[in-house]
């Protein structure tokens, strides 16, 4: 299905990182992206701890945040995922570390990626006895963050596909628990059929979409690369 006019090939086209990028990224040992798959139910208390950790989050950074948002499956009611709570944290720019990493650092987080040709990406975790928790910095203007909430948004008011991703979730999980780049790899096709949909809807129609102030609704700016 052909995509709406209004978004900008930035958005549209997912830029994917290749196992030797991926490897460089690694901050700290392993990757968390390397744990065993497991997939559970929908679980009603991780809205609460999204809601627990985003307070914490906003207090240590106070105005250095400009937004936290709940991503990932654990935001959408009624979908399988791993217990994990994704959270995406939108700064001015992400590679001004000291800005941000040392508060991070003092409320338990701890830095494992940094890949600053992948919209500026940072990634920090918390320990998994405490209930693990990945976090993702990003600049404000980057695209990847706002994939994330149109994708979060759409599968919470999009039954079908929430289900369709869902029983792709389930069905890859178990083919492979133990190979988990496989499991992100396999996920590609479902997810990509999913954003069609997404982009061949005008921006109205997502909650998510900017409208800086003097823009119209169904346009949206060049990134500020970083």
């Amino acid at each position: 299905m052909p995509f709406h006019p209004a978004y900008p090939d930035h958005l549209t086209q997912r830029q994917l990182d290749d196992e030797k990028h991926m490897a460089a990224a690694r901050v700290d040992g392993d990757s968390p992206l390397s744990d065993p798959i497991v997939i559970v139910e929908s679980a009603p208390d991780w809205p609460d701890r999204f809601n627990e950790h985003a307070e914490a989050i906003s207090q240590a950074l106070t105005d250095v945040a400009l937004r936290i948002e709940h991503v990932g499956s654990t935001s959408v009611p009624g979908l399988p995922a791993k217990p994990i709570i994704d959270i995406d944290v939108h700064v001015a720019d992400s590679s001004a570390e000291q800005h941000y990493v040392p508060a991070l650092q003092a409320i338990g987080y701890r830095m494992v990626i940094r890949e600053p040709w992948w919209n500026g990406h940072r990634m920090l975790v918390t320990p998994q006895e405490a209930g693990r928790v990945n976090l993702h910095v990003f600049p404000a203007d980057a695209p990847e963050p706002l994939r994330h909430l149109l994708f979060r948004d759409w599968l919470r008011s999009h039954p079908e596909d929430r289900e369709r991703y869902a029983a792709a979730k389930r069905e890859l999980a178990r083919s492979t628990a133990d190979h988990p780049a496989d499991y992100n790899l396999a996920k590609n096709e479902v997810i990509d059929e999913i954003f069609a949909h997404i982009f061949s809807a005008p921006p109205s129609q997502h909650p998510s979409w900017p409208e800086p102030a003097g823009q119209h609704q169904d346009e949206m700016p060049e990134p500020d690369h970083r």
